[in-house]
């Protein structure tokens, strides 16, 4: 007898296949799911075939045949790469601390993560001991250098592949180790000044090496820093004891202080008494003058 018709049922679909005459095969085109197959039994999705022939005769063929079964398993792959995300350190982030905690995670909405694959790189070294905690839809890692870096700049480097081979580029990030606190000297004026003016100049110079540029305040107010580093603030003085206390800020957030004392006396000592003794003296002999002063 002959065949009526041949059918694939696929994927919750039913195609009608089509002889083709050259072939002497019955054929349709089938669009592969959106979605990798990955997640399913073997990472394959099976399929049925339905041959009827005119008679209503019917046989019926799938995954589980002995013989064809194989033949209509299909490995359905996703082209899309990992996505990796760094949070910790953010690029152009300044960190005080030599063995920083990296953080990054690393996702695949389809086939997943392999989490094999994730690799980090610090300033092109690969890091072992990568701690990686399963989470939704990915991975979730952390590293911390067991070697202290050197203050400067450093960049990390995140790659990953997902379970259908997909490779992602490398994800990177760039930070600034600064352990060392800002350079400040003051200049002027000397610690412990006495003086009759009511305002008095601070002057002084400040460096960092690894995370310029340096900011200053003099009692809590910003002042100018030249680009060699200096600086200049007149402060008001008021009578009695002043504390003026300079404060030099890196990127990092480090600072170095530094405080001066200044006093202000702008009264005039007083003279309250006058002795000569003895008075009256002798021509040629000496006298003792005694003055009372406060001040």
């Amino acid at each position: 007898m002959a065949v009526k018709t041949v059918q694939y049922i696929f994927n919750g679909q039913t195609y009608n296949l089509t002889y083709n005459s050259t072939s002497g095969k019955y054929e349709a085109t089938v669009t592969a799911p959106g979605k990798s197959s990955y997640g399913q039994t073997d990472h394959v999705l099976g399929g049925t075939v339905k041959a009827t022939d005119v008679a209503g005769n019917t046989a019926t063929v799938d995954q589980s045949h002995a013989t064809l079964g194989a033949s209509l398993k299909i490995r359905v792959k996703e082209k899309v790469a990992p996505v990796i995300s760094i949070t910790k350190p953010t690029t152009g982030s300044y960190i005080t601390t030599a063995t920083p905690a990296i953080k990054f995670k690393v996702t695949d909405a389809d086939s997943g993560v392999n989490a094999g694959t994730i690799a980090l790189k610090i300033d092109g070294t690969a890091a072992t001991g990568i701690t990686k905690t399963a989470v939704t839809g990915g991975c979730e890692c952390s590293y911390t250098p067991s070697t202290a870096l050197s203050d400067g700049a450093h960049t990390i480097s995140v790659t990953a592949s997902d379970n259908d081979g997909n490779a992602s580029a490398a994800k990177t990030a760039t930070f600034t180790i600064d352990t060392v606190p800002p350079t400040l000297s003051v200049t002027a004026p000397v610690d412990n000044l006495v003086t009759n003016k009511n305002t008095v100049t601070i002057t002084g110079k400040t460096d960092d090496i690894t995370s310029k540029p340096v900011t200053v305040t003099v009692n809590g107010t910003a002042v100018t820093v030249a680009t060699d580093g200096t600086f200049s603030k007149d402060v008001t003085l008021v009578n009695g004891s002043n504390t003026i206390t300079i404060v030099a800020k890196d990127k990092s957030g480090k600072t170095t202080t530094v405080t001066r004392k200044v006093t202000l006396d702008t009264a005039a000592p007083v003279i309250k008494s006058i002795t000569l003794t003895p008075n009256p003296v002798d021509c040629g002999k000496t006298f003792v003058i005694a003055v009372e002063v406060t001040d």
